[in-house]
């Protein structure tokens, strides 16, 4: 082992809640000033660290970003873990309700704050739609596979169709019409969209 390569492996870390401080700290800042002027040294001072604490974890702001995205910014029992409550309607609310979900304003905001990178980065695209969307997506799956279980709804519904269908219809509102997601939306698109489509496969 080098002498660098040596003090590199005896530097602390980055976890634990060290690490969530951090990731919390850039969701903060990509929701202020977003992505394309997000800086490393930016979140280093809002999370009371220095950049070369970062840069031992995250070898750049897209790394930085996409696991502040993607870890639930410190809520663990988030999204990612879907409730299940015993009807279908009941954990579309609890899921898209709760930390992690649509009327989660600090998740939108930085789900707003990506939206250019999405379309202009392609490998930042392609790292948030493997390494977020998929999990969340996954979680959204989950909901309707155990409806099928429970013959809620019917086999032949299409869950890879009507599984973002929620998100889509909700943050559409949001981010063309100018409607900002609330809990009365979400429920009112799980009513008369969600729910009628995945019972019309009956």
């Amino acid at each position: 082992m080098t002498p660098a390569e040596s003090v590199a492996a005896s530097r602390p870390r980055v976890e634990g809640d060290r690490e969530v401080e951090i990731l919390t700290a850039a969701l903060r800042v990509l929701a202020d000033v977003g992505y394309d002027r997000l800086t490393m040294d930016a979140v280093a001072q809002a999370a009371k660290a220095s950049k070369a604490t970062l840069y031992r974890r995250w070898s750049s702001k897209a790394r930085l970003v996409i696991d502040a995205l993607d870890q639930g910014h410190g809520h663990p029992d988030s999204f990612e873990a879907p409730a299940d409550t015993g009807t279908l309607r009941g954990d579309l609310i609890a899921t898209f309700c709760a930390a992690g979900g649509l009327t989660d304003k600090p998740e939108v905001d930085a789900f707003a704050a990506v939206m250019t990178a999405i379309v202009t980065d392609p490998e930042f695209a392609a790292a948030f739609r493997s390494e977020v969307l998929a999990n969340k997506l996954a979680g959204t799956t989950t909901l309707f596979e155990r409806a099928k279980a429970r013959g809620e709804i019917g086999q032949s519904v299409d869950v890879e169709l009507l599984a973002p269908a929620l998100a889509a219809v909700v943050m559409h509102r949001f981010f063309l019409m100018g409607q900002p997601p609330t809990r009365d939306v979400v429920v009112r698109v799980i009513d008369q969209i969600i729910l009628p489509a995945a019972h019309a496969a009956d």
